[in-house]
């Protein structure tokens, strides 16, 4: 009986997120198939559980008790997790909380409940061998060779990334984008524009944007903005580097998107 409610509740659970349209602040959306195969699965399952308990069927198990129990809590954690703690969407205050850095060189940065967030640049290069990054971030550069870059939600990982791996070929290209304003706590002038991305899930997370520099403003954490300027590099005291930057020449303040995260797409 246990195991009957436990793969109905997968089967909500997985149903609910996708008909509210919830499951995007979980996994990248472009892996959906993923979570309707596990959908059909545990409804199969269920109905396979539900006809053992009609038929007041006994499955032979040479399984101890505890071992049963056990595997029951295991099957269910995830299960209670889902249902009673509440999505959140990932702004400004995670940046705070996690301490903002910059580990270029090292990729992501491990922290404490084993995610790994990445900050400013996306980095897909543990995903592919040496060689094959390489040749992907070339092909990657060849496609914004337009003076103009518009980034969209659509390829805003692929751009932030190329233009951290190419800065020099970026300078003086006028691009606009769009992303939340985050204030950097240690340096009153260092104002960021910000969009949160997801790899393949949210444990391969992070915040990925651009210093914003030359605005007339600043706006408050959290506040939506459309901005265009042009690439430059400007060096970043709190990193001890020069980092690339947009130097604004227009915001505008708008409403937050429907779906605030941007995805990998490969």
């Amino acid at each position: 009986m246990m195991r009957l409610l436990i793969l109905a509740g997968y089967f909500e659970l997985m149903m609910y997120l996708q008909i509210s349209g919830k499951l995007n602040q979980y996994i990248n959306t472009h892996y959906r198939y993923l979570a309707y195969i596990s959908m059909v699965l545990a409804l199969i399952f269920a109905i396979v559980q539900l006809i053992v308990w009609v038929k007041n069927e006994k499955i032979q198990s040479h399984m101890t008790p505890l071992a049963k129990i056990s595997s029951l809590v295991i099957l269910a954690f995830p299960l209670l997790i889902g249902w009673t703690f509440p999505i959140v969407t990932l702004d400004a205050t995670i940046v705070n909380s996690k301490g903002f850095q910059f580990p270029l060189a090292e990729g992501s940065g491990d922290t404490s409940d084993g995610t790994q967030i990445q900050y400013l640049q996306p980095n897909t290069s543990s995903y592919f061998v040496k060689s094959d990054y390489d040749k992907l971030m070339k092909e990657t550069l060849e496609k914004y060779k337009n003076q103009t870059i518009d980034i969209t939600t659509e390829n805003y990982m692929e751009i932030m990334e190329v233009i951290y791996n190419f800065p020099q070929a970026f300078i003086g290209k006028s691009v606009t984008y769009t992303g939340f304003v985050y204030n950097d706590p240690t340096d009153a002038q260092a104002q960021f524009l910000f969009r949160f991305g997801i790899i393949h899930c949210i444990a391969d997370s992070g915040v990925f944007g651009l210093r914003t520099l030359e605005n007339t403003e600043h706006f408050p954490d959290n506040t939506w903005i459309k901005a265009t300027g042009v690439i430059d590099m400007a060096f970043y005291k709190p990193f001890n580097r020069e980092l690339p930057v947009l130097k604004v020449t227009s915001f505008k303040q708008i409403e937050k998107p429907d779906n605030p995260y941007v995805y990998r797409v490969f």
